[in-house]
């Protein structure tokens, strides 16, 4: 290395690699460029219109069939039975009937078309945090750690369940719905009639809907009959007047199932002032059906006032997966700097060598 010559290389005239191919757009925008709703991304089984403002199941079950009886048979009563009653005995009758028609309507529609109290999926930070600590909470023998916690609400201890697919404890109340693949907060049931799950945050609509139904079909069924009395009357007959009325045509609606609605708003009147749920009275969760000792309903205020008011004109909680809300787009990353290849000055044989060493490890980096 005694005779040995350095030539300069001069950093410049190095070919440095181009990228060929275009970057790839963010998997959060479409290809228009406009960026997604939470709502387009929402790993639930649901269904969104009006830009998310509306949330509905997948499954909607029997909702049109629910939403037809009722406006069928609100309508076959206004064309034949209303101008009769009006004539015979008041005015007031298709006003009542318009404004039971109508409260029912709106209260399905608010059940069927806002969210219940879903509560969002954790993050995969949050999940493996959760999965951490039950690995920790873990003993060292074979057996699985539980994936169960416990909380004291008013002196009684409560078991929080894990959801393997939400990747979070369950808050209390909370249960997971098989048919819409979501955690909703203060589970009642999943209805078919209404097309979405019943719980925190559209109860009272359900409610509502159940209880005005139910004053519909009584009067409805009422009318009916008084309609169907008075032309009796004439001397011809039930028969007779049955086959030459026209409130032969909603009579057989009225008829559908007119005691089960009563039978539901009785059931769901006892929920609500027992602070309770569907699901919770099915299992038994405070009545000792599973072989536990009763030890009351921790929910309950002991009071049937207070219940109701708890229940049914609390404030409105807020949704928690804001799906009108903009899906964060992960910044590219910034693009490679080229850096500064040093200068070499060769002053010896010594300095030349590691001069050229720590060119060769600058190049390959």
């Amino acid at each position: 290395m005694k005779n040995c010559e350095y030539q300069q290389i001069d950093p410049r005239a190095l070919s440095t690699p181009t990228p060929t191919t275009t970057p790839l757009p963010p998997p959060c925008a479409k290809k228009t460029g406009r960026p997604r709703r939470k709502w387009e991304v929402f790993p639930g089984r649901n269904r969104f219109y009006c830009d998310g403002r509306i949330i509905v199941a997948r499954q909607m079950g029997v909702l049109p069939l629910t939403l037809g009886l009722i406006l069928v048979t609100s309508s076959l009563f206004f064309i034949f039975d209303c101008p009769f009653l009006v004539a015979h005995l008041t005015g007031c009758i298709p006003a009542i009937g318009g404004l039971l028609c109508v409260f029912v309507v709106v209260s399905l529609l608010q059940t069927s078309f806002s969210d219940p109290g879903i509560l969002p999926r954790a993050t995969p930070e949050e999940a493996a945090d959760i999965e951490k600590q039950i690995d920790n909470s873990g003993s060292s023998s074979y057996r699985p750690p539980p994936r169960t916690r416990e909380v004291l609400i008013r002196q009684q201890v409560v078991k929080l369940k894990y959801c393997f697919t939400c990747k979070m404890f369950r808050p209390p109340r909370t249960s997971h719905c098989s048919l819409c693949d979501n955690c909703v907060e203060r589970f009642d049931h999943h209805c078919p009639w209404v097309g979405n799950c019943v719980g925190k945050r559209n109860y009272r609509f359900f409610y509502t809907f159940i209880v005005s139904l139910s004053f519909l079909t009584t009067f409805i069924f009422g009318c009916v009959i008084t309609h169907l009395t008075l032309r009796s009357q004439s001397g011809k007959g039930l028969v007779l007047a049955l086959q030459e009325s026209p409130a032969r045509y909603p009579l057989p609606l009225s008829f559908i199932n007119p005691h089960a609605i009563p039978e539901r708003v009785c059931f769901h009147t006892y929920l609500v002032a027992s602070n309770l749920t569907t699901n919770e009275d099915i299992k038994g969760s405070w009545s000792g059906k599973r072989g536990a000792v009763d030890s009351g309903n921790p929910y309950s205020y002991n009071n049937i006032f207070t219940n109701c008011c708890v229940v049914l004109c609390g404030p409105m909680p807020p949704s928690l997966i804001d799906r009108r809300g903009f899906v964060l787009t992960d910044t590219p990353p910034a693009a490679p700097q080229e850096a500064e290849l040093p200068h070499f000055v060769a002053k010896n044989d010594a300095n030349m060598e590691e001069s050229c060493q720590e060119f060769a490890l600058t190049c390959t980096a």
